[in-house]
Protein backbone atom coordinates (compact mmCIF):
# COMPACT_ATOMS: atom_id res chain seq x y z
CA UNK A 1 0.00 0.00 0.00
CA UNK A 2 1.41 3.53 -0.84
CA UNK A 3 1.98 5.55 1.81
CA UNK A 4 -0.02 8.19 0.43
CA UNK A 5 -2.88 6.11 1.17
CA UNK A 6 -2.69 5.99 4.99
CA UNK A 7 -4.44 8.73 6.21
CA UNK A 8 -3.49 9.97 9.80
CA UNK A 9 -5.06 12.13 12.16
CA UNK A 10 -3.11 14.03 14.60
CA UNK A 11 -5.38 15.58 17.68
CA UNK A 12 -3.46 17.46 20.14
CA UNK A 13 -4.38 20.65 22.23
CA UNK A 14 -0.85 21.71 21.95
CA UNK A 15 -0.04 23.77 18.65
CA UNK A 16 3.41 22.63 18.29
CA UNK A 17 3.36 19.05 19.33
CA UNK A 18 0.52 18.53 16.76
CA UNK A 19 2.81 20.82 14.13
CA UNK A 20 5.66 18.69 14.55
CA UNK A 21 3.83 15.23 14.59
CA UNK A 22 2.13 16.28 11.26
CA UNK A 23 5.97 17.55 9.64
CA UNK A 24 7.96 14.50 10.62
CA UNK A 25 4.76 12.10 9.16
CA UNK A 26 3.96 14.31 6.06
CA UNK A 27 7.79 13.80 5.44
CA UNK A 28 7.85 10.51 5.63
CA UNK A 29 4.89 10.11 3.13
CA UNK A 30 1.69 9.63 4.55
CA UNK A 31 -1.41 11.71 3.81
CA UNK A 32 -1.75 13.83 7.62
CA UNK A 33 -4.60 16.20 8.99
CA UNK A 34 -5.27 17.46 12.59
CA UNK A 35 -6.99 18.95 15.01
CA UNK A 36 -7.24 20.35 18.33
CA UNK A 37 -10.29 18.87 19.76
CA UNK A 38 -12.04 15.15 19.91
CA UNK A 39 -15.39 16.71 18.50
CA UNK A 40 -14.10 18.09 15.43
CA UNK A 41 -11.46 15.08 14.82
CA UNK A 42 -15.38 13.01 15.09
CA UNK A 43 -16.69 15.66 12.44
CA UNK A 44 -13.42 14.85 9.92
CA UNK A 45 -14.05 11.10 10.23
CA UNK A 46 -17.73 11.48 9.60
CA UNK A 47 -16.42 13.13 6.15
CA UNK A 48 -13.92 10.95 4.98
CA UNK A 49 -12.14 7.79 7.33
CA UNK A 50 -9.17 7.75 8.18
CA UNK A 51 -6.83 4.88 8.97
CA UNK A 52 -4.84 6.08 12.20
CA UNK A 53 -5.54 8.52 14.41
CA UNK A 54 -2.61 9.72 17.23
CA UNK A 55 -4.39 11.86 19.96
CA UNK A 56 -3.11 13.07 23.43
CA UNK A 57 -4.59 11.63 26.57
CA UNK A 58 -5.30 14.97 28.12
CA UNK A 59 -7.37 17.60 26.14
CA UNK A 60 -9.70 19.70 27.27
CA UNK A 61 -13.75 20.25 26.08
CA UNK A 62 -13.35 15.71 25.50
CA UNK A 63 -10.75 13.86 26.63
CA UNK A 64 -8.10 11.20 25.07
CA UNK A 65 -9.91 8.19 26.55
CA UNK A 66 -13.73 9.29 25.45
CA UNK A 67 -12.49 10.02 22.11
CA UNK A 68 -11.30 6.47 21.99
CA UNK A 69 -14.32 4.86 23.23
CA UNK A 70 -16.27 7.12 20.13
CA UNK A 71 -13.97 6.13 17.44
CA UNK A 72 -13.58 2.34 18.74
CA UNK A 73 -17.77 2.53 19.03
CA UNK A 74 -18.33 4.52 15.47
CA UNK A 75 -15.18 3.15 13.66
CA UNK A 76 -13.89 0.24 14.65
CA UNK A 77 -11.19 -0.44 11.38
CA UNK A 78 -8.94 3.00 12.66
CA UNK A 79 -6.23 2.44 14.53
CA UNK A 80 -5.32 4.62 17.63
CA UNK A 81 -2.09 5.65 19.06
CA UNK A 82 -2.24 7.38 22.51
CA UNK A 83 0.27 9.96 23.86
CA UNK A 84 0.54 10.28 27.31
CA UNK A 85 2.80 12.19 29.88
CA UNK A 86 5.33 9.91 31.48
CA UNK A 87 3.67 9.08 34.55
CA UNK A 88 0.73 8.23 33.13
CA UNK A 89 1.25 4.70 32.15
CA UNK A 90 -1.91 3.62 33.92
CA UNK A 91 -3.73 5.49 31.60
CA UNK A 92 -2.03 4.45 28.47
CA UNK A 93 -2.98 0.56 30.02
CA UNK A 94 -6.19 1.58 30.38
CA UNK A 95 -6.26 3.04 26.91
CA UNK A 96 -4.83 -0.33 25.67
CA UNK A 97 -7.60 -2.20 27.41
CA UNK A 98 -10.14 -0.25 25.65
CA UNK A 99 -9.02 -1.00 22.13
CA UNK A 100 -5.77 1.56 21.56
CA UNK A 101 -3.41 -0.55 19.45
CA UNK A 102 -0.14 1.28 20.99
CA UNK A 103 0.58 3.96 23.11
CA UNK A 104 3.54 6.40 23.25
CA UNK A 105 5.04 9.21 25.84
CA UNK A 106 5.94 12.51 26.03
CA UNK A 107 8.23 14.26 24.47
CA UNK A 108 7.59 12.20 21.52
CA UNK A 109 10.38 10.13 19.76
CA UNK A 110 10.43 10.91 16.19
CA UNK A 111 11.80 7.32 15.43
CA UNK A 112 9.44 5.58 17.59
CA UNK A 113 6.65 6.98 16.38
CA UNK A 114 7.17 6.09 12.85
CA UNK A 115 8.53 2.68 13.76
CA UNK A 116 5.05 1.96 15.25
CA UNK A 117 2.69 4.07 12.17
CA UNK A 118 5.10 1.53 9.74
CA UNK A 119 3.95 -1.71 11.95
CA UNK A 120 0.63 -0.82 11.92
CA UNK A 121 0.50 0.19 7.98
CA UNK A 122 2.54 -3.17 7.45
CA UNK A 123 -0.13 -5.42 9.39
CA UNK A 124 -2.90 -3.88 7.65
CA UNK A 125 -1.69 -4.23 3.97
CA UNK A 126 -1.11 -8.21 5.18
CA UNK A 127 -4.70 -8.36 6.37
CA UNK A 128 -6.17 -6.85 3.35
CA UNK A 129 -3.58 -9.12 1.22
CA UNK A 130 -5.07 -12.39 2.82
CA UNK A 131 -8.82 -11.34 3.38
CA UNK A 132 -9.60 -13.52 0.24
CA UNK A 133 -7.59 -16.68 1.57
CA UNK A 134 -10.05 -15.73 5.08
CA UNK A 135 -13.35 -15.35 2.56
CA UNK A 136 -12.46 -18.82 0.81
CA UNK A 137 -11.83 -20.37 3.94
CA UNK A 138 -15.07 -19.06 5.57
CA UNK A 139 -16.18 -21.52 2.94
CA UNK A 140 -14.27 -24.42 3.64
CA UNK A 141 -14.19 -26.71 6.70
CA UNK A 142 -10.17 -27.36 7.19
CA UNK A 143 -9.24 -30.82 9.28
CA UNK A 144 -5.50 -29.64 9.66
CA UNK A 145 -3.60 -26.69 9.70
CA UNK A 146 0.50 -28.07 9.88
CA UNK A 147 0.51 -30.50 12.66
CA UNK A 148 -3.21 -29.09 14.52
CA UNK A 149 -5.67 -31.08 13.58
CA UNK A 150 -9.88 -30.66 13.98
CA UNK A 151 -12.83 -29.69 11.56
CA UNK A 152 -14.48 -27.86 15.29
CA UNK A 153 -15.99 -24.38 14.43
CA UNK A 154 -13.71 -22.90 16.86
CA UNK A 155 -10.64 -25.24 15.19
CA UNK A 156 -11.65 -22.92 11.72
CA UNK A 157 -11.47 -19.55 13.43
CA UNK A 158 -8.18 -20.34 14.85
CA UNK A 159 -6.81 -21.64 10.98
CA UNK A 160 -8.05 -18.39 9.51
CA UNK A 161 -6.47 -16.29 12.43
CA UNK A 162 -3.28 -17.62 11.44
CA UNK A 163 -3.63 -17.39 8.37
CA UNK A 164 -4.23 -13.60 8.40
CA UNK A 165 -0.82 -13.29 11.06
CA UNK A 166 1.82 -15.31 9.66
CA UNK A 167 3.49 -12.86 7.87
CA UNK A 168 3.45 -10.35 10.38
CA UNK A 169 5.78 -10.33 13.52
CA UNK A 170 2.45 -9.39 15.88
CA UNK A 171 3.09 -10.47 19.60
CA UNK A 172 0.44 -13.33 20.20
CA UNK A 173 -0.72 -15.14 23.92
CA UNK A 174 -2.17 -18.88 23.40
CA UNK A 175 -4.23 -19.97 26.30
CA UNK A 176 -5.96 -22.76 27.11
CA UNK A 177 -6.06 -26.35 29.47
CA UNK A 178 -3.20 -28.20 29.34
CA UNK A 179 -3.34 -30.73 26.70
CA UNK A 180 -4.57 -29.00 24.50
CA UNK A 181 -1.43 -28.32 22.23
CA UNK A 182 -0.61 -24.66 22.75
CA UNK A 183 3.11 -25.63 21.37
CA UNK A 184 1.64 -27.00 17.72
CA UNK A 185 -0.15 -23.63 17.77
CA UNK A 186 3.28 -21.96 18.25
CA UNK A 187 4.81 -24.03 15.60
CA UNK A 188 2.00 -23.56 13.34
CA UNK A 189 2.06 -19.76 13.45
CA UNK A 190 5.61 -19.53 12.66
CA UNK A 191 5.73 -22.73 9.87
CA UNK A 192 3.28 -20.48 8.59
CA UNK A 193 5.42 -17.27 7.74
CA UNK A 194 7.60 -17.01 4.80
CA UNK A 195 10.75 -18.78 4.44
CA UNK A 196 10.17 -20.04 7.74
CA UNK A 197 12.44 -23.06 7.07
CA UNK A 198 15.70 -20.83 7.26
CA UNK A 199 14.14 -18.88 10.27
CA UNK A 200 14.29 -20.30 13.98
CA UNK A 201 11.85 -21.69 16.03
CA UNK A 202 13.02 -21.38 19.60
CA UNK A 203 11.09 -23.05 22.66
CA UNK A 204 11.74 -21.91 26.31
CA UNK A 205 9.80 -23.97 29.02
CA UNK A 206 9.80 -20.95 31.26
CA UNK A 207 8.08 -22.97 34.45
CA UNK A 208 10.99 -25.90 34.59
CA UNK A 209 13.48 -23.04 35.36
CA UNK A 210 14.14 -21.26 38.61
CA UNK A 211 14.54 -17.61 37.85
CA UNK A 212 18.61 -17.12 37.61
CA UNK A 213 18.90 -19.71 35.59
CA UNK A 214 16.01 -18.68 33.26
CA UNK A 215 17.27 -14.85 33.28
CA UNK A 216 20.21 -16.13 31.88
CA UNK A 217 18.78 -18.98 29.03
CA UNK A 218 16.92 -15.79 27.69
CA UNK A 219 18.95 -13.24 27.24
CA UNK A 220 22.83 -14.91 28.15
CA UNK A 221 25.15 -14.09 30.22
CA UNK A 222 29.17 -13.13 29.78
CA UNK A 223 31.71 -14.71 31.99
CA UNK A 224 32.18 -13.84 35.59
CA UNK A 225 28.61 -12.75 35.69
CA UNK A 226 27.84 -15.23 38.22
CA UNK A 227 29.06 -18.07 40.20
CA UNK A 228 29.90 -20.83 37.34
CA UNK A 229 29.11 -18.78 34.66
CA UNK A 230 33.04 -19.73 32.88
CA UNK A 231 32.26 -18.00 29.35
CA UNK A 232 30.04 -16.28 27.44
CA UNK A 233 26.49 -17.71 26.67
CA UNK A 234 24.59 -16.47 23.81
CA UNK A 235 20.72 -16.65 24.75
CA UNK A 236 17.04 -17.92 23.81
CA UNK A 237 16.42 -14.36 22.10
CA UNK A 238 19.94 -14.22 20.29
CA UNK A 239 19.71 -17.66 19.14
CA UNK A 240 16.13 -16.48 17.78
CA UNK A 241 16.93 -13.70 15.98
CA UNK A 242 14.87 -13.02 12.77
CA UNK A 243 12.40 -15.60 13.70
CA UNK A 244 10.20 -16.78 16.69
CA UNK A 245 10.80 -17.49 20.39
CA UNK A 246 8.14 -19.73 21.88
CA UNK A 247 7.80 -18.59 26.02
CA UNK A 248 5.97 -21.60 27.43
CA UNK A 249 4.25 -21.42 30.89
CA UNK A 250 4.73 -17.09 30.54
CA UNK A 251 3.01 -16.98 33.92
CA UNK A 252 6.05 -18.22 35.45
CA UNK A 253 7.86 -14.95 35.03
CA UNK A 254 8.58 -13.43 38.42
CA UNK A 255 8.41 -9.63 38.71
CA UNK A 256 11.83 -9.13 38.05
CA UNK A 257 11.42 -10.78 34.70
CA UNK A 258 8.30 -9.51 33.77
CA UNK A 259 10.10 -5.88 33.82
CA UNK A 260 12.93 -7.22 31.38
CA UNK A 261 10.09 -9.15 28.81
CA UNK A 262 8.34 -5.95 29.09
CA UNK A 263 11.10 -3.94 27.84
CA UNK A 264 11.79 -6.07 25.11
CA UNK A 265 8.19 -6.02 24.30
CA UNK A 266 8.34 -2.25 24.36
CA UNK A 267 11.34 -1.22 22.98
CA UNK A 268 13.05 -4.70 21.35
CA UNK A 269 16.06 -4.26 23.67
CA UNK A 270 17.59 -6.07 26.76
CA UNK A 271 20.91 -6.94 28.19
CA UNK A 272 22.64 -10.25 28.47
CA UNK A 273 23.47 -11.20 32.83
CA UNK A 274 26.13 -9.10 33.70
CA UNK A 275 27.04 -6.84 30.54
CA UNK A 276 25.89 -3.00 30.22
CA UNK A 277 25.42 -3.47 26.64
CA UNK A 278 22.50 -3.37 24.92
CA UNK A 279 21.10 -5.83 22.44
CA UNK A 280 18.37 -5.64 20.37
CA UNK A 281 15.53 -8.47 19.70
CA UNK A 282 14.45 -9.15 16.18
CA UNK A 283 12.14 -11.61 16.79
CA UNK A 284 8.29 -12.60 17.00
CA UNK A 285 7.48 -13.63 20.33
CA UNK A 286 4.57 -16.66 21.17
CA UNK A 287 3.74 -17.34 24.79
CA UNK A 288 1.57 -19.32 25.93
CA UNK A 289 -0.27 -20.43 29.48
CA UNK A 290 -3.02 -22.39 30.90
CA UNK A 291 -3.40 -19.91 33.66
CA UNK A 292 -6.05 -17.27 33.21
CA UNK A 293 -3.35 -14.28 33.56
CA UNK A 294 -6.10 -11.68 34.65
CA UNK A 295 -6.48 -13.87 37.78
CA UNK A 296 -2.77 -13.53 38.68
CA UNK A 297 -3.31 -9.37 37.81
CA UNK A 298 -5.96 -9.39 40.04
CA UNK A 299 -3.57 -11.45 42.66
CA UNK A 300 -0.45 -8.92 42.30
CA UNK A 301 1.44 -11.87 40.30
CA UNK A 302 1.24 -10.58 36.73
CA UNK A 303 1.64 -7.34 35.33
CA UNK A 304 -1.09 -5.46 34.01
CA UNK A 305 0.70 -3.83 31.75
CA UNK A 306 2.90 -6.58 30.24
CA UNK A 307 -0.76 -9.05 29.76
CA UNK A 308 -1.27 -6.08 27.52
CA UNK A 309 1.66 -5.87 25.59
CA UNK A 310 1.51 -9.59 25.02
CA UNK A 311 -2.06 -9.97 24.46
CA UNK A 312 -1.98 -8.38 20.80
CA UNK A 313 -3.49 -11.45 19.52
CA UNK A 314 -5.42 -14.14 21.77
CA UNK A 315 -5.65 -17.83 20.61
CA UNK A 316 -7.95 -19.94 22.92
CA UNK A 317 -7.67 -23.68 22.30
CA UNK A 318 -11.14 -25.28 23.26
CA UNK A 319 -10.76 -28.25 25.51
CA UNK A 320 -10.69 -31.83 24.02
CA UNK A 321 -14.60 -32.19 25.46
CA UNK A 322 -16.04 -29.19 23.79
CA UNK A 323 -15.36 -30.30 20.42
CA UNK A 324 -15.98 -34.37 20.39
CA UNK A 325 -16.48 -34.53 16.70
CA UNK A 326 -12.87 -34.23 16.48
CA UNK A 327 -12.08 -37.42 18.63
CA UNK A 328 -12.28 -39.31 14.95
CA UNK A 329 -10.17 -37.15 13.48
CA UNK A 330 -7.21 -37.48 16.18
CA UNK A 331 -7.62 -41.07 17.00
CA UNK A 332 -6.94 -41.89 12.78
CA UNK A 333 -4.05 -39.30 12.99
CA UNK A 334 -2.54 -40.85 16.22
CA UNK A 335 -2.89 -44.52 14.94
CA UNK A 336 -1.06 -43.98 11.80
CA UNK A 337 1.26 -42.11 13.56
CA UNK A 338 1.76 -44.45 16.74
CA UNK A 339 1.58 -47.75 14.35
CA UNK A 340 4.06 -46.42 11.90
CA UNK A 341 6.55 -45.67 14.50
CA UNK A 342 5.86 -49.59 16.11
CA UNK A 343 6.41 -50.87 12.72
CA UNK A 344 2.83 -52.66 13.23
CA UNK A 345 -0.64 -53.17 11.06
CA UNK A 346 -2.82 -51.57 12.67
CA UNK A 347 -6.33 -50.52 10.51
CA UNK A 348 -7.94 -48.81 12.68
CA UNK A 349 -10.27 -49.05 16.37
CA UNK A 350 -13.26 -51.25 17.05
CA UNK A 351 -16.52 -49.86 17.31
CA UNK A 352 -17.11 -50.76 21.20
CA UNK A 353 -13.30 -49.02 21.73
CA UNK A 354 -14.34 -45.93 19.88
CA UNK A 355 -17.35 -45.53 21.95
CA UNK A 356 -15.60 -45.79 25.14
CA UNK A 357 -13.79 -42.67 23.46
CA UNK A 358 -16.43 -40.39 22.80
CA UNK A 359 -18.10 -40.88 26.54
CA UNK A 360 -14.73 -40.15 27.92
CA UNK A 361 -14.60 -36.36 29.31
CA UNK A 362 -10.52 -35.90 28.57
CA UNK A 363 -9.36 -34.16 31.33
CA UNK A 364 -6.11 -33.93 30.03
CA UNK A 365 -7.50 -33.18 26.34
CA UNK A 366 -5.54 -33.50 23.31
CA UNK A 367 -2.25 -34.95 25.06
CA UNK A 368 -4.30 -37.79 27.49
CA UNK A 369 -5.81 -38.92 23.68
CA UNK A 370 -2.59 -39.23 22.26
CA UNK A 371 -0.97 -41.19 25.27
CA UNK A 372 -4.25 -43.52 25.46
CA UNK A 373 -4.45 -44.22 22.03
CA UNK A 374 -0.04 -44.84 21.67
CA UNK A 375 -1.11 -47.24 24.55
CA UNK A 376 -3.19 -49.18 22.80
CA UNK A 377 -0.85 -49.50 19.45
CA UNK A 378 1.40 -50.85 21.74
CA UNK A 379 -1.15 -53.50 23.54
CA UNK A 380 -3.40 -54.50 20.69
CA UNK A 381 -2.47 -57.87 18.90
CA UNK A 382 -4.98 -57.27 15.75
CA UNK A 383 -5.47 -55.27 13.09
CA UNK A 384 -8.13 -53.20 15.40
CA UNK A 385 -7.34 -51.35 18.45
CA UNK A 386 -10.20 -52.81 21.47
CA UNK A 387 -11.62 -52.19 24.58
CA UNK A 388 -8.73 -54.48 26.07
CA UNK A 389 -6.42 -52.24 24.95
CA UNK A 390 -7.96 -49.02 26.66
CA UNK A 391 -6.31 -48.32 29.90
CA UNK A 392 -9.06 -48.60 33.12
CA UNK A 393 -9.97 -45.30 33.50
CA UNK A 394 -11.23 -44.95 29.97
CA UNK A 395 -13.36 -48.67 30.62
CA UNK A 396 -15.33 -47.28 33.37
CA UNK A 397 -17.24 -44.76 31.48
CA UNK A 398 -20.23 -46.92 29.71
CA UNK A 399 -19.18 -46.53 26.36
CA UNK A 400 -21.40 -44.72 23.49
CA UNK A 401 -23.43 -46.04 20.83
CA UNK A 402 -21.51 -45.24 17.59
CA UNK A 403 -22.74 -45.08 14.36
CA UNK A 404 -22.74 -48.47 12.67
CA UNK A 405 -19.51 -50.17 11.26
CA UNK A 406 -17.67 -47.11 12.21
CA UNK A 407 -14.10 -47.96 11.32
CA UNK A 408 -10.84 -45.80 11.20
CA UNK A 409 -9.27 -47.84 8.11
CA UNK A 410 -5.91 -46.26 7.18
CA UNK A 411 -5.16 -49.30 4.56
CA UNK A 412 -8.36 -51.00 3.73
CA UNK A 413 -11.65 -48.75 3.86
CA UNK A 414 -13.35 -52.41 3.09
CA UNK A 415 -12.75 -53.23 6.19
CA UNK A 416 -15.20 -50.94 7.17
CA UNK A 417 -16.67 -47.25 6.46
CA UNK A 418 -14.23 -44.30 5.34
CA UNK A 419 -13.53 -41.42 8.16
CA UNK A 420 -15.79 -39.55 5.79
CA UNK A 421 -18.85 -41.69 6.65
CA UNK A 422 -17.71 -42.27 9.85
CA UNK A 423 -17.91 -38.41 10.36
CA UNK A 424 -21.67 -37.85 9.38
CA UNK A 425 -23.61 -38.60 12.18
CA UNK A 426 -21.64 -36.60 14.93
CA UNK A 427 -21.69 -33.64 12.70
CA UNK A 428 -25.45 -34.13 11.63
CA UNK A 429 -26.00 -34.14 15.72
CA UNK A 430 -24.12 -30.81 15.82
CA UNK A 431 -25.60 -29.18 13.21
CA UNK A 432 -29.35 -29.89 14.52
CA UNK A 433 -28.39 -28.79 18.11
CA UNK A 434 -27.27 -25.69 16.49
CA UNK A 435 -30.56 -24.84 14.66
CA UNK A 436 -31.98 -25.97 17.88
CA UNK A 437 -29.74 -23.27 19.52
CA UNK A 438 -30.65 -20.00 17.54
CA UNK A 439 -34.51 -21.23 17.38
CA UNK A 440 -34.39 -22.37 13.76
CA UNK A 441 -32.87 -19.05 12.10
CA UNK A 442 -30.54 -20.85 9.79
CA UNK A 443 -28.40 -17.50 9.22
CA UNK A 444 -27.75 -17.65 12.84
CA UNK A 445 -27.03 -21.07 12.71
CA UNK A 446 -24.36 -20.39 10.09
CA UNK A 447 -22.76 -18.06 12.22
CA UNK A 448 -22.59 -20.09 15.14
CA UNK A 449 -21.09 -22.80 13.26
CA UNK A 450 -18.57 -20.74 11.96
CA UNK A 451 -19.83 -21.49 7.72
CA UNK A 452 -21.89 -19.37 5.76
CA UNK A 453 -25.32 -20.18 5.15
CA UNK A 454 -24.53 -21.42 1.51
CA UNK A 455 -22.79 -24.64 3.26
CA UNK A 456 -25.35 -24.99 5.91
CA UNK A 457 -27.60 -25.18 3.08
CA UNK A 458 -25.66 -27.68 1.31
CA UNK A 459 -25.39 -29.87 4.00
CA UNK A 460 -28.83 -29.79 5.69
CA UNK A 461 -29.63 -31.20 2.23
CA UNK A 462 -27.11 -33.56 2.29
CA UNK A 463 -28.71 -34.73 5.43
CA UNK A 464 -32.19 -35.12 4.39
CA UNK A 465 -32.96 -31.56 6.81
CA UNK A 466 -34.56 -29.16 4.68
CA UNK A 467 -38.10 -28.70 5.22
CA UNK A 468 -39.92 -25.23 4.46
CA UNK A 469 -40.90 -24.56 8.40
CA UNK A 470 -37.58 -23.60 9.12
CA UNK A 471 -36.47 -19.97 9.42
CA UNK A 472 -34.51 -18.76 7.16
Amino acid sequence: MPLSNIRILVVDDDTLVRRSLCEVLSFEGYAVSSTACGFEALDLMKEAPFDIVISDMKMPRMEGMELLKRIKSDFPKTAVIMVTGFGSIEGAVSAMREGAIDYITKPIIDDEIKFIIRRIAGERELIDENIYLKNKLSSTIRQKCHDVIGKNYRMQKIYDLIDIIAATKTTVLVTGESGTGKRLIAHAIHDSTPDSSVKPFIEVSCGALPETLLESELFGHVKGAFTGAIRDRVGRFESAEGGTIFLDEIDAFTPALQVKLLRVLQDGEYERVGETKTRKADVRIIAATNQKLEDLIKQGRFRNDLFYRLNIISIELPPLRDRKEDVALLVEHFIEKHSTALNKQINGISDEAFGYLMKHDWPGNVRELENVIERACVLTKGPLIEPVDMPEHILKGKADTCAPGWRSTLEDTNNGASLKDALKDPERKIILEAIEKCKGNKKEAAKLLGINRTTLYKKLNQFGLISNDTKA
